[in-house]
């Protein structure tokens, strides 16, 4: 979206975004460093993520927090641990961002392997689902917070799977969620769907196509500072299409 936020959009602000390492949450965490946001970067990859923390740095924005953490194996106690670090190390939480994924296999449903079919839905879908509800509570005590969700376009499509049908939960989840907050009146939850953008992921789908002709993932990231900030108060339980 063409969008032009504040310099100062998200000053003050804590927020944790996971897939913080790499394509769009990498990003998402660095727009929202550079308009005032301290980020919780959460990501299996350390060395990713410290890539990301060392552009951050240098560009003298907040300094943000590196959270490592595989979403494959993480258990309902990892989720609790994370959100009492936060809570003890920055006191509050302003925002949530589901931005990791796993592609998993795309292949017709007959012929998929169920393990990775658990495993993408493990990782896309209920992974999102425990780290959410380990953050509520913390996101609850701030007045304007926000979740964002990431979802995809091509959820309903022949061979898309187990990813597929995780986007579509995701999707189901997020109004869900919208609808139960709704008279709580400070948190907003919404979903983007950024279209085709260049990224790992993008490429394990789509291995013939030109990258140098899709968005790049600072691109569409004015979708994901407007849900954040306050210019966004009155919207929840939306859908928003970057591209």
């Amino acid at each position: 979206m063409s969008y032009r936020p504040a310099t100062d959009l998200l000053n003050n602000k804590v927020i944790l975004v996971t897939g913080a390492g790499s394509g769009i949450g990498a990003a998402v965490a660095k727009a929202y460093a550079t308009h005032g946001a301290t980020v919780v970067m959460l990501d299996k990859n350390i060395a990713k993520m410290e890539l990301v923390y060392d552009e951050i740095v240098a560009e003298q924005h907040p300094t943000p927090a590196l959270y490592p953490l595989d979403l494959k194996g993480a258990s309902i106690a990892d989720y609790d641990e994370l959100v009492a670090k936060v809570t003890d190390n920055f006191g509050r939480l302003d925002g949530l961002v589901h931005c990791a994924a796993s592609l998993g296999q795309l292949a017709p449903t007959q012929h998929h392997e169920p393990k990775i079919w658990l495993e993408t839905l493990h990782i896309n879908l209920t992974a999102a689902y425990l780290l959410t509800c380990a953050c509520l509570p913390l996101l609850q005590k701030q007045d304007n917070a926000a979740i964002i969700f990431t979802t995809d376009s091509h959820k309903d499509k022949a061979y898309w799977a187990g990813y597929g049908v995780s986007k579509a939960a995701i999707e189901t989840f997020s109004k869900q969620l919208a609808d139960e907050l709704e008279n709580d009146n400070c948190i907003r939850v919404n979903t983007i769907d950024p279209g085709q953008v260049q990224t790992k992921l993008h490429s394990q789908a789509f291995p013939a196509t030109d990258p140098s002709s899709l968005a790049k993932p600072e691109d569409i990231v004015g979708d994901y500072l407007y849900l954040m900030g306050e210019d966004s108060l009155a919207i929840t339980g939306a859908l928003i299409h970057s591209q």
